[in-house]
């Protein structure tokens, strides 16, 4: 049903444990999951039932317990810090509830900096691609201010530029709505919706119903399980 689009993430039989003091948290119990080029996935579920574990995995910010995750067909369960380091800077863009921009830099140069950890772009070419960004984002006319001084919109727009500095394949965003209000937070999934149509595959953690409104598909995450899956606009294909 996917025509000609390959598989760009895929999660085989994956578990994940954590230890809680005395106690092992058992925080995915065998997630099969492919993210194929073009998708925008919401995933839903109560607190505590794996989602942003699940996320992290797909970002490459932690390890599986057991089974694999392959990147473009690529097993990267076991590659190096560096080797994941460089694969998630070049190829994954991430959008956080709380932004996570850095206060004290302008917009245009927390939108720079990801450029100069990773591809070390020529600071002119930063500067160009970065302005270009946030015309996207429509915030051309804040870059020189300071991210603190901004609107809790505007700051998430700026994340969203800083998450598309090294034209990243994926982009991962945990409740990027959540300290919004609802007017804002449409206008955000507007720009998401936008970057999906352009080709970028975009995965959403999220609490919020209208956000299902933009996405292609939703997953129901329950107790570390993946219990329900559903193509909008169509038939549920999986339920349980």
């Amino acid at each position: 049903m996917d025509g000609d689009r390959k598989p760009l993430i895929r999660l085989e039989s994956v578990q994940k444990f954590y230890n809680s003091g005395a106690s092992r948290v058992h925080a995915l119990r065998g997630i099969d999951l492919t993210v194929w080029e073009g998708d925008m996935i919401a995933i839903m579920g109560p607190s505590g039932s794996g989602k942003s574990t699940l996320l992290n995995l797909m970002g490459l910010l932690d390890r599986p317990t057991s089974g694999r995750i392959l990147f473009r067909g690529k097993d990267v369960s076991r590659l190096s810090d560096d080797e994941l380091s460089h694969l998630r800077g070049s190829e994954i863009g991430f959008v956080f509830q709380n932004y996570n921009l850095i206060p004290r830099l302008t917009v245009i140069e927390n939108v720079m900096l990801p450029m100069t950890l990773v591809s070390k772009v020529p600071e002119q070419e930063r500067r160009r691609r970065a302005l270009k960004l946030l015309e996207q984002v429509g915030l051309s006319h804040r870059v020189n201010h300071k991210a603190v001084l901004l609107s809790g919109g505007e700051q998430q727009r700026v994340a969203i530029a800083r998450a598309l500095a090294n034209d990243p394949s994926l982009i991962l965003a945990d409740e990027p709505t959540g300290n919004l209000d609802t007017n804002t937070g449409r206008q955000i999934m507007e720009i998401f919706k936008e970057l999906n149509e352009r080709g970028k595959t975009i995965v959403i953690v999220t609490h919020n119903v209208e956000v299902t409104e933009y996405v292609r598909r939703v997953l129901r995450i329950r107790d570390g399980r993946i219990v329900g899956e559903e193509l909008r606009g169509q038939q549920a294909v999986r339920e349980s």
